[in-house]
């Protein structure tokens, strides 16, 4: 039986964004290094290491995979660049946590000003 989406949530920012970027469309790491600054509006800034081995852990959980990339190769010669794609685990996973964090916006709004100073 598959674990759950459940069973990996809460996501770290990084994680959350990585999958976010790929729920996109399959990009190569530097595509996605690039769309996960872009999406959190420079507030997580991955570096190549963080990225990478988010990347393996993903894989290894079953979030994501490794795709060809033909499209492109054409323009860009030598070695193929890895690119990498959501599963539909990865897709029920980032769907669960999107649910999660709305219900706890949800639960401040509820709140209105009580909280604020």
């Amino acid at each position: 039986m598959m674990e759950s989406p459940q069973s990996v949530l809460p996501l770290t920012e990084s994680t959350f964004y990585t999958l976010l970027s790929l729920a996109m469309g399959s990009k190569h790491g530097y595509a996605v290094l690039k769309h996960v600054e872009a999406l959190s509006e420079g507030s997580v800034v991955l570096s190549t290491s963080t990225l990478y081995s988010t990347l393996l852990r993903l894989q290894d959980q079953g979030l994501i995979e490794r795709v060809d990339q033909a499209a492109g190769a054409a323009a860009n010669p030598g070695l193929p660049r890895k690119a990498y794609a959501l599963t539909e685990r990865g897709r029920r996973t980032l769907e669960a946590e999107m649910t999660r964090l709305r219900r706890q916006v949800r639960a401040g709004q509820r709140l209105g000003g009580e909280f604020a100073g």
